[in-house]
């Protein structure tokens, strides 16, 4: 006889979801590790491949321990182990250059982009999806939602290096970048793009590049518009339920307090005169 799984109640799911808040911290500081340390990236010798492979390493093995939760809401986007199997596949893409000293040919450059790309991409949809199920919001929960935003930026960067390998000249650049250089520079040019209207010292130089940008700047826009209306329909329904448990409360106390008021008066009343 085959047993069936024993169903989630829903108070153990919220309690789950109470202790994975701490991850959302430490996924802020994973994204924010590559903002930072990119610019070390640049060079083409030995070492900055294996601070690219150190800083990307640390930011994948984070979103896999923060996004590869057991819960049936994410079980569409992949599913568990499919996420995971995308994750050990760019970790091990990551380290390829590092190791041979080189990205060529460009077919592996580009190969280990688009893994990245959709790497960062379906983590950044499992984000949205698990702060959508968040029994509160309090700061941890705006943490994770504060790195959903940084990782949209990174995803951009990791896409628009990717267009711009496969097809040159999708942007202008101010100075003549290298291979190595894209990745810092486009970076940096999807973050202002999402965060305003995009900078003058980069531009898109064909009609993919400025697609390309037309729908970073709408995704990003409905992104913080889906996050801010999630964050916010969550925190106006858990003040709800507060009040109501509130008075609840006072009900309860109130018709206790009632009661013994009427047992303590009715039993002087029973009592015969003297």
């Amino acid at each position: 006889m085959q047993l069936l799984p024993l169903a989630v109640t829903p108070r153990a799911e919220a309690d789950r979801l109470r202790r994975q808040e701490g991850r959302y911290v430490l996924l802020l500081l994973a994204t924010l590790v590559p903002m930072l340390l990119l610019p070390l990236t640049a060079n083409a010798h030995h070492g900055g491949y294996a601070v690219l492979a150190a800083v990307f390493s640390l930011l994948i093995l984070q979103a896999l321990h923060t996004l590869s939760v057991p819960s049936g809401g994410l079980r569409g986007l992949m599913g568990r182990g499919g996420y995971r199997l995308l994750g050990l596949l760019c970790l091990a893409g990551i380290w390829i250059p590092p190791l041979r000293g080189s990205w060529h040919p460009v077919a592996l450059k580009l190969a280990v982009l688009l893994l990245l790309s959709l790497f960062f991409l379906v983590s950044s949809v499992r984000l949205v999806q698990l702060l959508a199920r968040a029994p509160r919001v309090n700061a941890r929960v705006m943490a994770g939602a504060c790195a959903g935003y940084l990782l949209l930026g990174i995803s951009g960067g990791v896409i628009a290096t990717a267009t711009e390998v496969f097809v040159p000249g999708s942007f202008r650049l101010d100075v003549v970048a290298d291979q190595e250089l894209l990745l810092d520079r486009l970076t940096y040019f999807s973050f202002v793009t999402i965060a305003s209207l995009g900078p003058g010292d980069i531009v898109a130089g064909n009609a993919v590049g400025e697609r390309f940008v037309m729908l970073l700047s709408v995704s990003s826009t409905l992104y913080v518009a889906m996050l801010v209306g999630l964050l916010l329909g969550r925190f106006i329904a858990s003040q709800e339920v507060e009040y109501l448990v509130e008075d609840r409360r006072v009900e309860v106390q109130r018709r206790l307090g009632g009661g013994r008021e009427d047992s303590l008066s009715g039993g002087w009343e029973q009592q015969p005169p003297h």
